[in-house]
């Protein structure tokens, strides 16, 4: 039987941000190994129409929190024998030799040059190839209007042509390696990546509301991304991203609710294994949750390059990167323990899985941009009250 817990300072601060206008709705979720202790929900799913309110059963766009599932598809295959982390990317996706480095720029010309060393399955799965997103990188925002190359957004298969912006294996450079990631899981499995998805990860998990193209009856039920007018309110501008894309996008493309991925968190902090149903093996778990940069460092600071989309992300000292997961090193007063695995969402989802305390939890919102100043704190006291409720 999982904890009880009194709910009502973290209904406090999730109705605080709506109220404050912090952000146009939230969700939250909280479970243990033994089930989900906490869930809450405020504000409209389309805010200024339909008075309907968010909930944890409630479809959000789920952005970057895929890149763990795609990344847990890909250490399953590692588990079987059939991938080699070590190997390089084009042994299994022959077109990925075609990526150059965007070294510099000759006048209004990008100066593309041959990588100093192949990129590995690992490079991708750690996001040390030298791949990037145009919104943290001005270089690959340039060079993404200087060519018109399409970002990921689109669906358009020519945005996996973007150059890396380092080389392979010399620093950590978040990006959209696991695009490429899933594209290898692909051609491991000889299927599509929602196929592979819902046969080895969310079909075992019974997590039937997590799918990369929603079905007509749940397409009722998903949450409009929201930004800001010029009078600071909040409504919606729809979807964004492109229905039908030219590939199911192992970074970004899974639709969720927050009932359904905290059954894929449980799994994680269990050891692999939910309700008799083993993803992954203990072994593999602990090292998705430990450190993989093989001596690189991950940044302090990330710039924006497009604060129309993000925020820059300021972690601060004490982080680094496991498998699919940033790991804080050190434990945050008040918080989550050293050793917790977390990531986000752009549209501003956020979870994390705390072995140590043996929690793990979630918040959503879909907006834009990401991690403002607003939407940070709204993170952090939402992971303080619950603590404080433990």
């Amino acid at each position: 039987m999982s904890r009880t817990i009194d709910g009502s300072g973290i209904d406090r601060v999730l109705q605080s941000a709506v109220d404050d206008g912090a952000v146009p709705h939230v969700a939250a979720i909280a479970a243990d190994a033994d089930g989900v202790f906490y869930e809450g929900g405020v504000g409209s799913r389309v805010v200024g129409e339909a008075e309907e309110d968010v909930t944890t059963s409630t479809q959000f766009r789920i952005m970057s929190m895929t890149k763990m599932v795609c990344t847990t598809a890909a250490l399953q295959q590692r588990e079987r024998g059939e991938l080699d982390f070590d190997a390089p990317v084009e042994e299994y996706c022959p077109e990925f030799a075609d990526i150059k480095v965007l070294e510099g720029w000759d006048g209004d010309e990008p100066r593309l040059v041959e990588p100093r060393s192949k990129a590995t399955v690992h490079h991708l799965v750690t996001h040390t190839s030298g791949l990037g997103y145009w919104f943290w990188n001005e270089e690959l925002a340039r060079y993404e209007t200087a060519t018109g190359l399409p970002n990921v957004v689109p669906g358009d298969a020519a945005a996996l042509r973007a150059p890396m912006v380092a080389h392979p294996g010399e620093r950590f450079n978040y990006g959209i390696n696991t695009d490429w990631l899933g594209k290898v899981v692909e051609s491991v499995a000889g299927t599509t990546l929602d196929v592979v998805v819902k046969e080895h990860v969310t079909g075992p998990l019974g997590m039937d509301d997590t799918m990369f193209a929603l079905d007509d009856g749940r397409k009722a039920n998903v949450v409009g991304v929201h930004v800001r007018g010029e009078d600071g309110a909040w409504s919606s501008i729809g979807n964004v991203l492109n229905d039908t894309p030219d590939w199911w996008a192992g970074g970004h493309g899974l639709f969720s609710t927050p009932r359904d991925y905290i059954r894929f968190e449980r799994a994680l902090l269990r050891g692999g294994e939910l309700d008799g149903a083993r993803i992954l093996q203990q072994a593999t778990v602990d090292e998705a949750f430990s450190d993989q940069l093989r001596g690189l460092t991950f940044p302090e600071e990330i710039l924006t390059a497009d604060s129309g989309t993000t925020d820059s992300l300021r972690a601060g000292p004490g982080w680094t990167w496991g498998y699919g997961l940033m790991i804080n090193n050190d434990d945050i007063p008040g918080r989550r323990r050293a050793g917790t695995g977390s990531w986000a969402g752009l549209f501003n989802t956020h979870f994390f899985v705390d072995r140590t305390t043996g929690i793990c939890a979630s918040i959503y919102t879909n907006s834009l941009p990401f991690i403002t100043e607003e939407a940070w704190k709204v993170y952090g006291d939402f992971e303080e009250a619950l603590y404080s409720a433990l």
